[in-house]
């Protein structure tokens, strides 16, 4: 089975969720460092849409810079339309939160980390 995990090293519950990927015998797994090479719109808005999740549900609110950058860029407001929201995530790839997981079971926000194996 191949698994492709949208990943930010930086981030442990993305490192917990490749640690789980590469532990698992038969999965071969493709690491896409998103803030390095940021999935395209079209992409991102179908990853939500296998994954039954809206942008909105897909950002990351949380922690510094992310919290600030939303703040900033008017997206707070739950009301914020889905285009908006995918906008500022191509122009701020931070934005986006991680870890994603597409199999050909389905794609998860991994969050927590265990969520992998409902698609392995």
């Amino acid at each position: 089975m191949k698994a492709i995990i949208w990943h930010n090293p930086a981030c442990g519950t993305s490192r917990k969720t490749l640690a789980i990927l590469q532990e698992t015998p038969g999965v071969d797994v493709e690491i896409v460092e998103y803030l390095k090479t940021p999935p395209t719109r079209e992409r991102l808005s179908g990853l939500y849409a296998k994954a039954g999740i809206t942008p909105r549900e897909g950002l990351r609110t949380t922690n510094s810079p992310a919290a600030e950058l939303v703040a900033e860029l008017g997206i707070a407001d739950p009301a914020t339309p889905d285009d908006a929201v995918l906008d500022a995530m191509m122009a701020h790839p931070a934005l986006i939160q991680r870890p994603l997981v597409e199999t050909e079971k389905g794609v998860r926000l991994c969050r927590p980390q265990d969520v992998v194996r409902e698609i392995l």
